[in-house]
């Protein structure tokens, strides 16, 4: 009998052998939805979709290669970030996996992971705590922002990103608690 099945059916094993809670697992998949509906969003205005800008900030907005670019590689490097989330509770974030140059093999150390979690998840919910105090996305703009259903549907893409850095929190807590046993 292996340690996975010893495990409570509501726990997966890691590569330490170490058990993530179910709950844990769930939030750290939870990132990088809360993130797709926004990188959906502004895939839609790269590619020409109107999502409601006006005057100015439509012309500043429109689809060509400077803008397109900016936008994709924001939503790449978006939803990356919020993937990396998933290490924290696979085996590939306490172990680096074999096929890497160098650094196969080897464990990672807790704090190389936790830490840099912490700092990332601190700074994503002092971002997006401030875009929407702020009034932001919608509002920023003034009369040139998405009015209206176009702006409701630009606040729903967006909501859910206030959950990305308290997702990433919980799950590097658990992280750190898990792996100091």
């Amino acid at each position: 009998m292996n340690a996975a099945n010893t495990l409570p059916t509501t726990a997966k094993a890691t590569a330490t052998g170490l058990a993530v809670p179910r709950w844990v697992d769930l939030a750290a998949h939870a990132v990088p939805l809360a993130v797709l509906p926004s990188g959906l969003w502004r895939m839609a205005m790269a590619v020409g979709i109107p999502v409601g800008f006006s005057g100015q900030l439509a012309k500043d907005w429109q689809p060509g290669l400077e803008v397109s670019s900016y936008i994709t590689l924001l939503t790449l490097v978006t939803e990356g970030l919020a993937l990396m989330t998933l290490g924290l509770v696979r085996p590939w974030g306490e172990r680096v996996p074999r096929w890497i140059p160098l650094l196969g093999g080897r464990r990672v150390r807790t704090w190389a992971a936790v830490v840099p979690a912490l700092l990332g998840a601190f700074a994503v919910t002092a971002l997006t705590t401030e875009m929407f105090w702020g009034g932001w996305p919608a509002e920023a703009g003034g009369s040139e922002a998405p009015q209206g259903m176009a702006a409701l549907i630009m606040n729903a893409c967006y909501v859910p990103m206030l959950l990305w850095g308290p997702l990433v929190a919980v799950v590097a807590v658990s992280y750190a608690l898990r792996r100091r046993r």
